[in-house]
């Protein structure tokens, strides 16, 4: 904010005519632990009062709301060596924005600390979570019903709706924001004036006016940023490709951190993972042809779900695609809402609705439920061995392998692939059979044994069962999954 802003919020913070739950006035008393259980308190108790701020003024006297000024000066109050706003952000958990402003006011020295209500958990300092009580900063485990209000509040905010950065100016907004990108994608004239590019951003939710300025949401910064590292609280969500020589992670070729928004980096990022896999080569006559060993829709869904369905709320971490050998492996932050034994058939559940409709809209991605699906019917379609989906404590991985034939496939593989052919054929409204499993795995009409077996075994796994259990010929039984 620029000083006459600055200026217009300190007028507004004064004619409120006393403190209250999302505003404290200090003339100096410079503490950094007091300073820093203001913040866990005014951010709490801003996300209570359904406000988008809380503020912390040095510079009036708290009994009359009177300007004095201030000592308090961030230049020269540190803690140690180290900057009191880093510090700060070291001891509070979540992370959260607060922007410190020095500034004249009547030609006297103030310091505004504006603090971003907190969006997903109470803010703790130091492991304490603290509440405003009037004008009073409390413990908030002494007042349970404040604490379960709280929480209440803060599962109800998406990470889509949380602020990346407060206090931008219109022309920062469309500098840090691609809004050229956006109008291409969602295929609309580009307004000819500044005002009408922001009205659209709000309208879309991907900005929100405060003031004379405006909040950047996750979701704009997320979608548009011109560059993630920016955003403190979205600098680790960045896409990294790692490329590994053989099949382990002894040795890697190369590792690349994108730092673009999501729906403005897609496309270079496909372009730059389907230029690092390699290719087959087949001699047709004269001619040379090189073909792809793994088709490029999976790649786009496979990465576009990644996004969509990560957890933000895992810190320190976010998707990757790690290129080997034999297999591509993409890792989400966050576990699946649902069963990994369902994602062909049953509809997402996203933890981030907003994002992927937009990335929808923006037809990065296929409709709703239908981008895993695609993926296996194409790697099926090339003859690849099923994917395998993979569930850890806090990450979900997905793997496509390589070109393997039947013979080289464990019996894990075959089932694999014999159950996710059976969901697909579900899905369609048909039925797996022995002949629509041999197309699958390529093997011939008198090699049909082979694929009964591994029809057995599936059945044996408690993945599929027989649509007809009176038909006793298995040659001609049709298979549905085992949930159908």
């Amino acid at each position: 904010m620029d000083t006459n802003d600055l200026n217009k919020t300190l007028k507004e913070l004064l004619s409120l005519n006393k403190e209250t739950e999302w505003v404290e006035f200090k003339k100096d008393d410079f503490n950094p632990d007091d300073i820093g259980k203001y913040i866990s308190a005014l951010s709490n108790s801003a996300r209570l009062l359904d406000r988008n701020y809380g503020f912390l003024v040095y510079g009036i006297k708290d009994n009359n709301l009177e300007v004095v000024g201030t000592k308090f000066d961030l230049n020269k109050n540190k803690i140690g060596n180290e900057e009191l706003e880093n510090w700060l952000a070291t001891q509070l958990f979540p992370r959260i924005d607060f922007k410190i402003y020095q500034f004249k006011y009547n030609n006297l020295p103030i310091v505004i600390f504006m603090i971003d209500a907190t969006n997903y958990s109470p803010v703790r300092f130091k492991e304490v979570d603290y509440i405003r009580i009037g004008s009073y900063t409390k413990k908030l485990k002494d007042y349970p019903e404040k604490e379960r209000k709280l929480w209440d509040k803060c599962k109800k905010i998406s990470f889509e709706q949380g602020n990346a950065m407060s206090g931008v100016s219109s022309d920062k907004v469309l500098r840090l924001l691609n809004y050229p990108t956006y109008f291409q994608l969602m295929n609309l004239d580009l307004p000819n004036n500044k005002q009408g590019i922001l009205e659209k951003f709000v309208q879309e939710k991907l900005i929100e006016k405060f003031g004379s300025n405006y909040i950047i949401k996750n979701l704009g910064a997320i979608l548009l940023a011109n560059d993630l590292r920016v955003f403190d609280s979205l600098y680790r969500k960045t896409v990294r490709v790692i490329q590994y020589k053989g099949i382990d992670r002894n040795q890697t070729i190369r590792e690349q951190n994108g730092i673009k928004g999501y729906a403005i980096g897609y496309g270079g990022l496909i372009n730059y993972i389907n230029n690092l896999l390699p290719q087959n080569e087949v001699i047709e006559k004269v001619f040379r042809k090189e073909f792809k060993m793994y088709p490029e829709i999976a790649i786009r869904e496979l990465v576009a779900n990644a996004l969509i369905h990560q957890d933000f709320y895992e810190k320190g971490t976010g998707p990757m695609v790690e290129i080997f050998e034999d297999r591509i492996e993409f890792t989400n932050p966050g576990k699946p809402l649902i069963n990994i034994l369902r994602f062909i058939d049953h509809p997402p559940q996203s933890r981030n609705e907003k994002l992927g409709f937009v990335m929808r809209r923006f037809r990065i991605c296929e409709e709703r439920g239908t981008g895993i699906d695609k993926a296996i019917f194409n790697i099926e379609a090339y003859q690849l061995p099923a994917p395998d989906f993979i569930v850890g404590d806090d990450f979900t991985k997905i793997i496509i392998y390589s070109y393997r034939s039947l013979r080289k496939m464990d019996k894990k593989d075959k089932i694999r692939a014999c159950y996710q052919h059976c969901c697909l054929k579900y899905v369609s409204r048909q039925f797996m059979t022995n002949k629509s499993l041999r197309e699958r795995f390529g093997i011939e009409e008198k090699n049909y044994p082979i694929v009964s077996r591994i029809i057995s075994d599936t059945i044996d796994s408690k993945l599929i069962k027989s649509e007809d259990p009176s038909n006793k010929a298995n040659k001609y039984q049709a298979y549905i999954p085992i949930w159908a």
